[in-house]
């Protein structure tokens, strides 16, 4: 098992168990801090010294040998499998390597060292600056704390209310400052994944092809590199999805860090004072409140304490919330709510006014939070209209887009999108919309496509399936993995399987044109899987599973006709799968254990002596182009050094000893996908801009 995921809500906590679960991610942070010193140090020494260089590659390959990943979660991807093995593939390789006695390319400084140096500073130096924060806003918060409750109460007013004032802001700073350390050190935990790997394997490619003599095993080498870069790149793309929901999970924390939804439930509680009548007139009460949406029960547990016996909680069953009005009460932030138990009105009052909104949200009163332009509640359902706008959207794609570069992928206007959804779905004449016109291009279609499966008050592939599907997208065992799906499939409900085939086919015939639009079926999987899948509680661990409803949605394309041909023999439960001593169905990539094979010649027909020159050298036959050794190129953020040595050729070559046969066409067309999958994007300034984000 790994680490265990650290929850914003747990910062407001901060519990024993957090702070504990917290010491073990500085922990490892060290440990990989000291790890990426140990290789900058041992590359440095691989570099400068020619004469030690095969004790200096020993030494190399012992410190890759020594380090394992740990991981975030209960399982990783098959491409996080590969990446956690890569250091020990590295390894016995360069066991290999010091045979052949390869020499230093000049430049593996920059593939290198200033990677690692720059990931050194940038990330952990960032990390240990925002613990140093942490900790001392911490010291600072508690030992106010402490002061605090020393006070007396004899003291003026005034002083109390200032002493509780920078209380409060010492309590946000800390807050504040426990949210931003714990989010960078999950983010480095995360990305050290590539970010480490990535330099690595960059500096072993320069290496292998900086000597002739290395000829062969180069060409051994560049199948397996070129499997692991299409597994970083895929990592990091589900980091990079991952991330963004993570940061807009924190900002909802930050902005309501009373909301701390339980799992699978919608739940709301915190600290609400109530009018109450007594002897002396009129007076509020401190309660510290729970309400449960799916019973519509309010718990009220009273703070003050009274002579007598002791005070119970209250539940009350709710009938019905209403915002107060400003000017019917002399209070800020109050609301009424009506109840089966107690007679007439409610009067509760809010400790702040985005506290209020929560809680009439909770309770479903007059004033909802709508997060999308999209308000209407038959145009959030899976309904008649729903199927016809999807049908001609698909009809509308592969008649006049179903070859341009990007489709999906490319977000259209937001305005156009939200005129084409406000036009079919205009109750008056809804669907009266012909989408195969010049007045709607393929991005305006497919941004409007893509956000109304993802806000479908129910997503395509249900919440109650999605704990099933993501676990069987977990298993290692590939037949396993795709016979649980194919059944899990066959229990949605009726019309969210048809909705699932209806898309899943059209998919599955967009990639079918992968060569001219660039989207495969694992560019889609990163595109749909959240936008058909979705868990219903916002947490740290929900987002950490991303990447495997990718895997469930690309599983979906590649099986399409096999899975939508008809239930499997026996629609039940799955079987369990095998357990883990049996052998993976799933190998993961390797280069060191591959056949020993000897040196044939360049040309046929010549022998070994006659292949060589005067020198030994091996000797070029005519019209045969030098190996020049290139370094490969590092481009910006993020380095997709895989395609750039196939675009030139005009042969498809297959690419082997992964989980499938990979045409350098696909390499291609996932590296192109993932450069502009992870530009920047500017954070959204409105809910309805969410459809610039909607490719994570």
């Amino acid at each position: 098992m790994g680490h265990s995921p650290l929850e914003f809500s747990d910062c407001y906590l901060d519990s024993p168990c957090f702070r504990d679960s917290l010491k073990g991610y500085e922990q490892e942070l060290e440990r990989t801090n000291k790890f990426i010193k140990d290789v900058i140090k041992d590359g440095n020494s691989l570099i400068s010294a020619i004469k030690g260089y095969s004790s200096a590659v020993q030494k190399f390959s012992q410190t890759l040998q020594s380090f394992q990943f740990d991981f975030i979660g209960d399982t990783m991807t098959d491409d996080e499998i590969n990446i956690a093995e890569s250091f020990k593939e590295f390894a016995d390789l360069l066991q290999e390597v010091e045979i052949e006695r390869m020499m230093m390319l000049q430049n593996a400084d920059d593939l290198l060292i200033k990677p690692l140096e720059g990931f050194r500073k940038d990330q952990i130096g960032l990390t240990k600056e925002r613990k140093k924060k942490f900790d001392k806003d911490s010291e600072k918060f508690y030992s106010l704390l402490d002061r605090h409750l020393h006070l007396s109460s004899k003291k003026k007013e005034t002083q109390l209310q200032e002493a509780d004032v920078q209380l409060d802001k010492e309590k946000q700073n800390f807050y504040e400052s426990s949210l931003e350390y714990v989010y960078q050190i999950q983010e480095v935990q995360e990305s050290k994944k590539f970010s480490i790997v990535e330099p690595v394997l960059a500096f072993l490619h320069c290496l292998f092809t900086s000597n002739s003599l290395t000829f062969e095993l180069t060409q051994d080498f560049l199948p397996y590199k070129q499997q692991l870069q299409l597994s970083l790149q895929n990592t990091r793309n589900h980091f990079t999805s991952t991330r963004e929901e993570m940061e807009d999970l924190k900002k909802r924390m930050t902005d309501a860090p009373i909301v701390c939804k339980l799992k699978g439930q919608s739940t709301i509680e915190g600290y609400l004072y109530s009018q109450e009548k007594r002897a002396l007139g009129i007076t509020w009460v401190k309660y510290y409140c729970k309400y449960e949406k799916d019973r519509k029960v309010l718990s009220m547990t009273p703070l003050e304490q009274k002579p007598g016996p002791k005070q119970v909680t209250q539940e009350l069953t709710l009938k019905s919330c209403i915002r107060r009005k400003s000017d019917s009460i002399d209070k800020r932030f109050c609301f009424d709510v009506e109840t089966n138990e107690r007679p007439g009105t409610l009067t509760l009052q809010a400790p702040s006014e985005t506290n209020r909104r929560l809680w009439i949200e909770a309770m479903d009163g007059k004033e909802p939070i709508y997060h999308s332009p999209i308000t209407k509640r038959d145009e959030m359902e899976l309904n008649e209209v729903g199927f016809r706008f999807v049908r001609k959207c698909i009809n509308a794609v592969e008649a006049t887009g179903i070859t341009t570069e990007g489709v999906y992928r490319t977000v259209g206007s937001n305005i156009q999108v939200q005129k084409l959804l406000n036009s079919f779905f205009d109750p008056k004449c809804p669907g009266n919309v012909d989408l195969q016109t010049s007045d709607w291009d393929i991005k305006t279609i497919t941004s409007s496509l893509k956000f109304y499966l993802r806000n479908l008050s129910e997503p395509v592939m249900t919440y109650k399936m999605h704990r099933e599907l993501v676990s069987a997208a977990k298993s290692e065992n590939l037949d396993y993995r795709l016979g649980a799906i194919h059944c899990l499939v066959y229990r949605l409900p009726d019309n969210h399987r048809e909705m699932l085939e209806l898309i899943i086919r059209h998919l599955s015939r967009v990639c079918e044109y992968s060569k001219e639009n660039l989207m495969s079926p694992s560019n889609m999987g990163v595109i749909f899987g959240p936008t058909l899948m979705r868990a219903q509680e916002d947490t740290v661990a929900a987002m950490m599973n991303i990447k495997f409803q990718n895997i469930v949605v690309e599983l979906l394309i590649e099986h399409c006709n096999k899975i939508f041909s008809g239930p499997p023999e026996e629609n039940t439960v799955p079987p369990v799968p095998p357990p883990r001593i049996t052998p993976r169905t799933h190998k993961p990539i390797t280069i060191s254990k591959r056949p020993v094979r000897g040196r044939p010649g360049i040309q046929h027909g010549l022998s070994e002596s006659e292949g060589e020159g005067d020198n030994g050298s091996k000797a070029r036959t005519p019209g045969e182009r030098p190996v020049i050794c290139r370094p490969p190129v590092r481009p910006p953020d993020p380095p997709c050094r895989i395609a750039l040595a196939q675009k030139t050729e005009p042969k498809t070559e297959i690419i082997s000893g992964g989980k499938e046969d990979i045409p350098s066409s696909v390499v291609a067309s996932r590296t192109k996908f993932f450069e502009s999958a992870s530009r920047p994007r500017g954070s959204p300034p409105s809910p309805p801009n969410r459809i610039a984000m909607e490719e994570s």
